[in-house]
């Protein structure tokens, strides 16, 4: 499976950006997919998950009513609805995937990765 991201960029605080993930190369419906987010001197961590096959979706404390993730299995394609965006949420952000029917919340449970996406936020 390939990953390509987009849609990062700088913005300020309070404003919204979308991240779209493309995937190819697999049959989407059988993934989870999900967004983690890396900040300068600290872990990658997951930002949300969704499954394509239930629909079932985690997402992080941190961000919990201020993002939404979404998927579009025709398409093949994950957004990343991030609205009232705040400086600590500045990160590189990718985009992950896995052929399994749990959603994992580390690094570890995902074995496909896109390319990071830089996001931004100005105080």
């Amino acid at each position: 499976v390939q990953l390509q991201a987009s849609g990062g960029g700088l913005v300020q605080a309070g404003g919204s950006l979308r991240l779209s993930c493309k995937a190819s190369g697999g049959t989407f419906r059988r993934y989870i997919m999900a967004w983690f987010r890396q900040a300068p001197g600290k872990e990658r961590e997951l930002v949300a998950a969704i499954s394509s096959s239930s629909g079932r979706i985690v997402y992080a404390d941190s961000v919990k009513g201020r993002f939404t993730v979404s998927g579009d299995n025709d398409q093949n394609t994950v957004y990343l609805q991030m609205n009232s965006l705040k400086p600590e949420d500045t990160a590189v952000y990718y985009c992950a995937a896995d052929e399994t029917s749990l959603i994992l919340t580390t690094v570890r449970g995902y074995g496909y990765w896109g390319q990071g996406t830089q996001v931004t936020v100005s105080s």
